[in-house]
Parts: C-alpha cells; structure tokens; sequence
C-alpha cells in the first residue's frame, strides 16, 4: 500500500572544497522508481551545470536506477523501449531523460539504504520530509565534517506521516571544485531550494513578530543567517526586510530584540 502514493527524493552533492548542495522534492502521486529515478536525474542536472570535466561517482540505494542505467537500458533501446518480454518499459520518460544525462564521466555506485552510511542517511531524511509535506531546510555550502555531524540528528525522520510513501535516498559525490559560473549562478534545482529556505525564514519571522517573542542576538544573527556582531553593530532600531528590529532589553548578557511588522 501506498504504492503508488506521495512520494520525495533527496540528493546530497559532496565537492572536494567541502563545498555541499542539497536538493529534494515531491509529488503527490508517484511509486518509488519514479522518486529514485527523479533523485539521479536532479543530480546529473546539476552535474551538467556546474562545468566540470572531472570523473564523479554517484551513489544511489536503488538496484532498479544501478542496474537499469548501467546494464539493462542499452537492450531497452535497441527492442525499442521493450523488455525482455516484450512489455514496454516502465518510466520509460525518465529513463530516457536520465540517459541523455549520463556519460562516461559518471561512475554508477549502490549503496545499502539503511546502513548508517552518512550521506544517504541524509538523503533519506530529505526525501522523507518532502515525501510528508514538509520543507527541510537545504544546506548549500558547509563542511563535510560539520554536515557529517549534524546529518545523524534522530529528528530528521519525525515528518514522515508514513511508513508505506514511496521514498528515495539518492547521492551524489563529486571529486571537482565547484567553478566560479556554477557558483554565481547555480541551476535552477539550487535556486528554488534557496528559495525555500528564504520562505522558511521569512515565515520563521512572521511567526515571531505575531507573537511578540522576544529573541536573543544570536537566535536574530541565526534567522538573519549573519554573524552576531552584525546583529548588535547595527543599532536599537533597525528595518530588516519587511520587520522593524527593535532592542527591547539586555537579560544577563543577552540582548532580547523585537521583531514588528512594516505594514
């Protein structure tokens, strides 16, 4: 049950600079294959517009992506998008998406889902909070050392509302540095997931000004995604995007702050 059903995928791009893009998404009605299908397509996408020539491995927890992209879509073209016995290929779509996408550039890579591997770990909590209608929050530049450490947290399943939505858990694992074209202006995949995270946050401070909480300069500095100093450096009354940020009062050695909406 629940196949076909909701479903999200999830990918996590290392770049050996540190660098990581995390991307995800959903669809209200789909099967697993789909998901792990739309999972490698979004990561050669974004292979594709970053420029680089290097050889990349590419890790995927789906035999079917694996096995199909790697052994079995070759005799699907030549029977004309037919199997072994004579049916036609299922998501024959993305299939032949993801081969257009592929190259010899790509080494193809399975990984166990659900064996504590960091990466797909991650991947897998991604897929599971678009799969419940959530909306995680994507990093796109961290360390991997940080990112390793922070990607085990046990809340990262809580969004799923069940256990029977179709998932993907799909990783990428680049070897070459981000170019200076990919990072002023990253594909369309990074952007909308920029752009979520900008609603997350916005909604964040709309939710705080409602309700008059009060919060401290580094929980400020965390929404603002700045460095604290810039915080306190800028005054008692100060505009930040659609909120006036007033210092109400210092509690031991915290400053409390306001946020009010400019209507």
């Amino acid at each position: 049950s629940g196949n076909p059903g909701p479903g999200g995928w999830g990918v996590v791009v290392n770049f050996n600079d540190g660098s990581i893009y995390e991307m995800g998404g959903s669809a209200a009605q789909t099967t697993n294959n789909r998901m792990e299908l739309q999972a490698a397509i979004a990561a050669l996408k974004l292979l594709a517009a970053s420029g680089q020539s290097e050889a990349v491995s590419l890790y995927t927890d789906s035999e079917y992506v694996k096995k199909g992209i790697t052994q079995w879509i070759s005799s699907w073209k030549t029977k004309g998008w037919k199997t072994s016995q004579g049916k036609p290929v299922q998501n024959q779509d993305l299939w032949e998406t993801l081969d257009r996408l592929n190259s010899q550039q790509v080494q193809w890579c399975y990984v166990q889902g659900h064996s504590n591997d960091v990466c797909n770990d991650r991947c897998d909590a991604i897929a599971r909070a678009f799969a419940g209608g959530q909306t995680p929050s994507l990093r796109q530049a961290a360390s991997v050392d940080s990112f390793q450490s922070n990607s085990i947290h046990p809340t990262g399943n809580k969004t799923i509302q069940s256990s029977s939505v179709p998932l993907d858990a799909a990783m990428t694992d680049s070897i070459a540095t981000p170019t200076a074209e990919f990072l002023d202006n990253p594909p369309r995949e990074v952007r909308v997931a920029q752009l979520r995270n900008l609603m997350e946050t916005l909604q964040m401070a709309e939710e705080v000004a409602s309700k008059g909480y009060l919060i401290t300069s580094s929980e400020l500095a965390d929404l603002m995604d700045v460095n604290a100093s810039a915080v306190t450096s800028r005054g008692d009354n100060w505009v930040w995007r659609n909120w006036v940020v007033s210092r109400v009062r210092r509690e031991g050695n915290q400053i409390l702050w306001q946020l009010e909406r400019v209507d």
